[in-house]
């Protein structure tokens, strides 16, 4: 599938290096202002090769760290973007990022300081004071210092993941960098709302490209404490096939393997997806026992975005690629 273009800065690579290479390379300058384990961001280059050429907006409805959303803005393939997740301390999060960037990060700096010599006790403060009040600075903060960047959530919704011991956060400077860079990227270009799933896409139109990665089926059905409400299998199968008959364009990360495990089921046939197969590389979990397990990822083109692909005059059929490794 063709590239499409970027801005003259971007876009303008030597000679003697691929397109690839490229995106690569411009992926690792994407800021990353909030660390969330299932991020997208190593997949972005990727996931967004099956993007349209022109699109209204990018929705995305499980935002989280909002890596394609990034990744987009930073390379000039998108100018507006809608920010949600039914998290809504991360939403505010992503409010504060966006609008507040200098007094965030000047926050985030006084509490990376005042750890030092008592890490553990100060953790736990900030964490009891964040189930408290939700302010977004506290957020920032412990999701720089949890097991992993991994949040994790008890039975009453309170956050309650440990702090990693083995690490003090991210450095002030560089998460100050990348907080400046996200506002600069997002700022008056952003829609921000907390709202259940469907509320959202019953409001998106033809023109808007709609990419989701709502939790693995395998682990949102338990009750997983990564995620403050499930997703139910068949509700959401049941939003695809809305957004079928309405001719909306979208893409859904979804399920996946590592090694012989398996995240829940592929969606059905009869809702007539592209699947794509992309490795994501070796898991967390993998790493820490010392496998090489690679994880492979399912990516899911509705029709309505593979016939927008299909008459795009410089767009190569997404069926041509069932594999990226």
């Amino acid at each position: 599938m063709a590239l499409t273009s970027s801005p003259p800065a971007l876009c303008a690579y030597p000679s003697f290096i691929t397109a690839e290479t490229w995106l690569i390379m411009v992926s690792m300058i994407i800021p990353h202002p909030i660390p969330y384990q299932g991020s997208k961001r190593n997949l972005a280059a990727t996931i967004t090769r099956y993007f349209p050429l022109s699109f209204a907006r990018l929705v995305e409805p499980f935002a989280g760290s909002a890596a394609i959303s990034l990744y987009l803005a930073t390379t000039g393939k998108s100018h507006s973007f809608v920010l949600n997740d039914i998290n809504q301390p991360l939403i505010a999060l992503w409010s504060e990022i966006i609008d507040h960037p200098q007094a965030l990060a000047s926050t985030y700096e006084s509490l990376w300081l005042e750890q030092h010599g008592k890490e553990p006790e100060f953790y736990n403060w900030v964490r009891t004071e964040f189930n408290r009040s939700h302010q977004p600075a506290y957020l920032l903060y412990l999701l720089a210092r949890c097991v992993k960047a991994s949040v994790r959530y008890n039975a009453n919704g309170d956050f309650n993941q440990s702090a990693d011991h083995r690490r003090k956060g991210r450095s002030p400077a560089a998460m100050r960098e990348d907080i400046l860079l996200a506002s600069t990227l997002l700022r008056g270009k952003t829609s921000l709302s907390h709202d259940d799933y469907h509320t959202l896409l019953a409001q998106v139109t033809p023109d808007d490209l709609i990419y989701m990665d709502p939790p693995y089926q395998g682990t949102s059905n338990s009750g997983d404490p990564r995620y403050l409400r499930s997703l139910n299998y068949e509700s959401f199968v049941d939003t695809l096939y809305d957004l079928n008959e309405r001719g909306i364009a979208y893409v859904v990360s979804y399920d996946g393997r590592t090694g012989t495990k398996q995240f829940g089921s592929s969606l059905p046939r009869s809702l007539n997806l592209s699947q794509l197969e992309l490795a994501a590389g070796r898991s967390s979990q993998a790493t820490l026992l010392g496998r090489s397990d690679i994880t492979i990822e399912s990516l899911y083109l509705s029709p309505a975005l593979e016939a927008r692909l299909s008459s795009a005059p410089h767009a190569e059929s997404p069926i041509q690629f069932q594999l990226f490794t």
